[in-house]
């Protein structure tokens, strides 16, 4: 078993539970109607459309954390059963994929969102099990 993948997945699961329920009620909250999954309650700037969209895009960011989590952990465990230029290619794509999230959300944040701390964490954790 690879400890450093299974810990990067683990991350992944974290990761996206926390942004979905942290979303839901620092963001989304005062957004929606009572009763209502999707929030519709905009302002002038933004259109219902709109904020649906985010909304929707918000949680795709969560579940596909989690499906990177459940590669992870797959690969964590069935290391040596599964072919290793497919293992090779897949941790490789996720090493890269998690550096420049973590960048981007740094930019995009001015460092004031943690999200990107924990991304360069799982691409380090790669890094290293790799």
């Amino acid at each position: 078993m690879n400890v450093y993948f299974l810990v990067a997945g683990i991350l992944c699961f974290i990761l996206g539970l926390v942004h979905s329920i942290l979303g839901e009620y620092l963001i989304f909250k005062n957004k929606r109607n009572r009763g209502s999954l999707v929030p519709t309650k905009v302002n002038a700037e933004l259109k219902e459309r709109h904020l649906r969209i985010i909304w929707a895009t918000w949680h795709l960011a969560s579940f596909f954390g989690w499906c990177l989590g459940i590669f992870l952990i797959k690969i964590s465990f069935d290391h040596s059963k599964l072919d290793p230029e497919f293992i090779n290619f897949t941790i490789h794509s996720t090493i890269i994929t998690m550096f420049v999230s973590s960048l981007l959300v740094l930019i995009g944040t001015k460092g004031k969102h943690p999200g990107w701390i924990v991304l360069l964490v799982i691409g380090i954790l790669l890094l290293i099990g790799n």
